[in-house]
């Protein structure tokens, strides 16, 4: 099976990806540091953050291997699903059961998927940098020596 070739994202989209990743999440720390919820509340969110951030970058991180051929077990297929969607569930419940404002709620909602969104694209970044680095051979290796 030939491999696939990746090319190299533009700067542009790497310092984009970064920099919603980095907007998206501390806005989203943002807000828990200045909300007026008890202590526990705001870890319960915070974990949200850190479980959805690793679970969409493990789904990515298997949606890849699979289709660059790299075996990936269903079950730890299933779990990055389930993971993802388990993260966008809490949120959903903790938000609707929480006693703030609509716009608290949209806040922290939009923010957290800004989140997820960006280190999924970060990810996908970091590899096809990898990668192009990786099929490009080293040219200092082949030129002839002084």
């Amino acid at each position: 099976m030939p491999q696939p070739t990746f090319q190299r994202p533009s700067s542009a989209f790497v310092g984009a990806s970064w920099a919603a990743l980095l907007i998206g999440a501390v806005t989203y720390l943002a807000g828990l540091w200045n909300a007026g919820m008890a202590l526990n509340e705001k870890g319960y969110y915070f974990t949200l953050l850190m479980y959805g951030l690793f679970a969409a970058i493990s789904l990515q991180k298997s949606v890849r291997d699979r289709s660059e051929g790299i075996a990936v077990t269903g079950i730890y297929f299933g779990l990055c699903w389930i993971s993802v969607l388990l993260a966008l569930l809490l949120l959903t419940v903790g938000l609707f059961n929480a006693t703030m404002q609509n716009s608290e709620k949209g806040f922290y909602a939009m923010s957290f998927l800004l989140s997820l969104f960006a280190a999924v694209a970060v990810q996908k970044n970091v590899r096809d940098v990898a990668q192009t680095a990786s099929a490009t051979p080293d040219e200092s290796a082949s030129a002839p020596p002084p």
